[in-house]
């Protein structure tokens, strides 16, 4: 029987349009690239020829890819990009993601069958970085040149219907050229359906890990259920993470999970972190013994019984104080979330932060010098640092995103934080939103964007550097991508 052809996401290909010379796509499941090849004379008027590689999909659902052409190309109106189409005709109804040789990207869209195709022009040139997300009859195509924000384009009142192909695509716009193109970060996700309850309601998860330098993903594991702050074990042979208040190492090497033995600690909630040296964990475990408030507990790295640390709740470990002696916390305290730290071995918590709104994600620079922290206390949640003792709290970023959990490089030289929306309170970092992971430098200065995810809440809640600092891990999140819409 003929072996059938691994293509990831996607359920088929095919050429549309019945081009002259046929078009191939080939996977390359380690790396998770698609590479495609495609003729086609054109995309345009009401008539379409391309190599597409499609599944069905109902419902929202939201496309994303980084994408390039492969060579120089012959016509600078060569096409790759996101496209969804009511059928597989060649003048079916679309929508078009289209990013051409010449760098022209446009949103595409053909009404009808048979229609003429209209589109709306974006002011980014040449973007690597493609977006297309279906909300109703709404479709918004997002772009940007990778390390740069999104630029949206929107149009409205586009009936493909409930069903529709989704899918990659290349044309070369020569019926006697094959053009190729390779896509990466594929992912093709359904977002939160509406009247979702956060903490009762869950998607699926990805456990991802990524080179920093290149912005290259992978899915090392994937669940139906929530999973939640990977942290990279300083040996670098696993990930630990929390999934229904327990903890699981993930082992890198032999791609499998197990259970992290916490003992009677089995309501953990996702703000775990190592030591520097790897040698012990702290926990947040919420305990009966406080009202189910969340305390912390210490205990070895590779399991054992905890020991608590703070004396009353609610407490949020975020950081270890680089010669183990002290953890860095978010404490709620007659109303008020601040930061403070205790000694690991006992003695009285010791308040750093004072603000009346937020501060939270505290964390220790690898040579003990700073805290880095985010807080709400200018009107939107930003990036801060302060001394050990509290003193020389100096903010250092400040723009229209709202800036969470800062973790420091291994080599001491950058910061990796998550950026949500301007959209969202900023005292909040809910699940379920389209977020960024951003870097910068240590001292401050213009962030970079190194990741375009849907995710939030457990996203990098806690230190998630490799060891070497060339990798960082965290969770994206999606529903079921199959054909059914219902929850």
């Amino acid at each position: 029987m003929a072996q059938v052809q691994d293509l990831g996401l996607f359920e088929g290909h095919t050429d549309i349009g019945n081009p002259h010379l046929a078009g191939s796509v080939e996977y390359d499941s380690e790396n998770q690239v698609h590479t495609l090849s495609g003729a086609g004379k054109n995309m345009w008027f009401s008539e379409d020829q391309f190599h597409y590689v499609y599944r069905k999909m109902t419902g929202d659902f939201i496309l994303h890819t980084r994408a390039e052409f492969i060579g120089e190309g012959v016509n600078s109106h060569r096409k790759i990009g996101w496209i969804v189409r009511s059928g597989l005709g060649s003048s079916s109804a679309h929508v078009n993601a289209a990013v051409h040789g010449d760098g022209l990207t446009s949103l595409q869209f053909r009404r009808a069958k048979g229609d003429s195709t209209e589109e709306i022009q974006s002011p980014v040139k040449a973007p690597d970085v493609i977006q297309l997300e279906r909300e109703g009859n709404t479709f918004t195509m997002s772009v940007a040149k990778f390390g740069n924000e999104f630029t949206p384009t929107t149009v409205k009142n586009i009936d493909l219907g409930d069903e529709v192909y989704v899918g990659i695509y290349v044309c070369s716009h020569e019926p006697e050229v094959i053009e190729e193109a390779r896509f990466r970060n594929v992912r093709i996700i359904k977002p939160a359906w509406e009247g979702l309850v956060p903490y009762q309601d869950y998607l699926g998860s990805n456990l991802e890990v990524m080179e920093v330098e290149t912005g290259h993903r992978k899915i090392l594991y994937q669940s139906n259920e929530s999973l939640q702050a990977p942290n990279w074990t300083p040996d670098g042979s696993k990930l630990i993470y929390n999934h229904n208040g327990l903890l699981y190492n993930y082992n890198l090497e032999e791609n499998r999970p197990e259970i992290l033995d916490t003992d009677f600690a089995i309501n953990n909630n996702n703000d775990h972190v190592l030591t520097f040296d790897g040698s012990m964990l702290g926990i947040s475990h919420h305990t009966a013994d406080a009202d189910g408030a969340s305390i912390i507990y210490t205990m070895p790295a590779d399991g054992g019984v905890p020991k608590r640390v703070t004396p009353k709740g609610p407490s949020y470990l975020h950081g270890w104080s680089p010669d183990n002696k002290f953890v860095t916390y978010t404490g709620g305290r007659d109303g008020n979330y601040d930061i403070y730290k205790i000694p690991v071995e006992g003695g009285d918590e010791i308040r750093l932060t004072t603000d009346p709104s937020l501060d939270d994600g505290s964390e220790y620079t690898p040579d003990g010098k700073y805290i880095y922290f985010n807080s709400a206390r200018t009107g939107s949640m930003e990036i801060w640092r302060m001394k050990p003792d509290g003193s020389e709290q100096e903010q250092l970023t400040n723009d229209k995103l709202n800036n969470w959990f800062p973790h420091i490089s291994p080599d001491g030289k950058r910061v990796l934080f998550l950026s949500y929306s301007e959209s969202v309170d900023p005292e909040d970092h809910p699940f379920y939103k389209r977020v960024y992971l951003r870097i910068m430098p240590l001292d401050g200065g213009e962030p970079k964007v190194i990741a375009y995810l849907y995710g939030g809440q457990g996203t990098i809640n806690v230190p998630s550097w490799s060891p070497d600092g060339r990798h960082i891990s965290f969770v994206s999140n999606s529903g079921d991508i199959s054909v059914s819409s219902e929850q």
